[in-house]
């Protein structure tokens, strides 16, 4: 479920799909990141915070919620991809890309869509933003995950059961159809993106990888995220960081450290 603020920050503008949290668009470099099924732009709010003011934050709101939820929601990996490819800053300015969980799979898609635009990190003009110079998959597999082993007709106590057993989510939105409500348009289009998606044969980015996992995370072993490795012809970092699914919850700083090395050059966290 959308595990960003009960109210949404306000957002100091950067377009439809994309939400700029803090005053760092004269930031050197950029970090857009996607977020994890049934959530919102709202989630990346603290991380940006963390970042700002030497790293631009844009944080994708995916149609179908907070501000967009009278729009429909997009059943498919490529069509949040693809939305994003449309909307993103043609300004020359190196940026990055961090996903969590399916997020990883539609920062992935975005960086293969982007692979040959140009040169990594500059932008050319109308014609695009260029090449990522760096993705962060955090939570998610480099192959796509099917809850049960299904496809895309999960019902709604599939969904909420698996929402449950990753942890994380208040106790009182499984006892509360208002909540589920509100939330679960968004769930079942995110879940149905996942279970359809299929992975690229072996295609490889030619920026840096980073995997970043939560150690008690039951849905991604430490070897299952390795297999981003394979999905680099450049360096790769595993770091896995105490918690569950959503160990981001409370490894923000740790997070931002490791971002901020790897774009910066600052030390290693």
């Amino acid at each position: 479920m959308d595990r960003g603020t009960a109210q949404a920050p306000r957002s100091t503008g950067a377009g439809v799909w994309l939400r700029r949290y803090h005053d760092s668009a004269s930031a050197p470099v950029r970090l857009v990141c996607f977020p994890f099924a049934g959530g919102s732009a709202s989630y990346w709010f603290g991380l940006s915070g963390l970042l700002s003011p030497g790293v631009d934050v844009l944080a994708v709101q995916y149609p179908g919620r907070q501000d967009r939820h009278k729009e429909p929601c997009l059943e498919s990996v490529a069509a949040l991809a693809d939305g994003v490819v449309d909307h993103l800053p043609s300004d020359g300015k190196p940026f990055a890309l961090f996903g969590h969980s399916l997020g990883a799979i539609v920062a992935f898609e975005v960086a293969r869509r982007l692979r040959d635009s140009g040169p990594a990190g500059s932008g050319t003009g109308a014609a695009g933003p260029g090449r990522p110079v760096h993705l962060f998959a955090s939570g998610g597999l480099a192959r796509p995950y099917r809850p049960a082993g299904r496809s895309g007709s999960l019902d709604d106590a599939d969904i909420l059961a698996h929402l449950r057993a990753m942890g994380g989510t208040d106790e009182r939105f499984f006892g509360s159809p208002e909540l589920q409500e509100l939330i679960l348009p968004a769930l079942r289009a995110d879940y149905r993106a996942v279970a359809t998606y299929e992975a690229p044969g072996p295609e490889r980015l030619d920026c840096p990888v980073t995997a970043l996992i939560g150690d008690a995370d039951e849905r991604t072993s430490p070897e299952e995220a390795g297999t981003w490795r394979e999905r680099t012809s450049a360096a790769f970092d595993l770091r896995v960081l105490p918690g569950g699914h959503f160990y981001l919850d409370g490894c923000q700083e740790q997070v931002a450290a490791i971002v901020t090395a790897a774009l910066t050059g600052a030390p290693r966290a």
